[in-house]
C-alpha cells in the first residue's frame, strides 16, 4: 500500500500509462503484460506489479502471486481507508447514464468522483477505486454483471454505503 501511495494512479495498459503510476501487468487469453514491464518502466511507471519472476528487472518490479488478485486486494484495502459515501449503481441497463446523471447532480454540492466510461467489471471497479483522488467527498461506482455472482464480487471491492439498481432483466 505504501508503494501505491508513492505512485500517481494505476494503469493496466502501457498505451495509456501516465508517468509516476503503478502498472499492473495483467494476463489475458492472448497476452501476458508481464512482458511489458520494461516498457512500463521506460515510460515512467514508478512501480510495476508482476507475477512472473522472469520479468523482475529491479526493485521497481513488485513480484506477487497473481497480479489481478493483488489489484483487487489493494483496491479493497484502499476503499477501507476512505471515509466517504460511495454510491454503487448496477442493473441490466441504464447504469452508465444513471451514473453520469448522479455525478452531475452530486457535483452541485460535493466534490464527486465517478467511474470513467463503463469500467464496471472485476478490473474496472478496482481501478476506479484506486483512482479516487484525495479530497473527494462522494464516489459513484458503476458495477456491471454478466453472470450470477458478479455483483457480489464487485460490491466486495467497492463496499458501497448506498446502492441503486436501475432494473433487472
Amino acid at each position: 500500500y505504501q508503494h501505491f501511495l508513492k505512485s500517481h494512479g494505476v494503469s493496466t495498459d502501457t498505451r495509456q500509462l501516465e508517468e509516476g503510476c503503478m502498472f499492473f501487468a495483467l494476463k489475458g487469453p492472448n497476452f501476458n503484460a508481464n512482458s511489458f514491464a520494461q516498457e512500463a518502466l521506460d515510460q515512467g511507471a514508478r512501480f510495476v506489479v508482476i507475477d512472473d519472476p522472469n520479468f523482475r528487472l529491479n526493485d521497481k518490479c513488485l513480484l506477487v502471486d497473481d497480479v489481478l488478485t493483488a489489484l483487487q486486494q489493494l483496491a479493497v484495502y484502499h476503499r477501507q481507508q476512505l471515509s466517504i459515501p460511495v454510491l454503487g449503481i448496477t442493473g441490466s441497463n441504464g447504469k452508465t447514464t444513471t451514473k453520469e446523471l448522479m455525478k452531475a447532480v452530486l457535483n452541485c454540492k460535493y466534490k464527486t468522483f465517478a467511474t470513467r466510461g463503463n469500467l464496471n467489471n472485476h478490473i474496472g471497479v478496482p481501478v476506479t477505486i484506486l483512482s479516487i483522488p484525495e479530497g473527494t467527498e462522494m464516489a459513484v461506482i458503476e458495477m456491471g454483471t454478466n453472470k450470477i455472482g458478479d455483483i457480489a464480487e464487485l460490491v466486495s471491492y467497492a463496499q458501497p454505503s448506498h446502492g441503486l439498481i436501475t432494473n433487472i432483466g
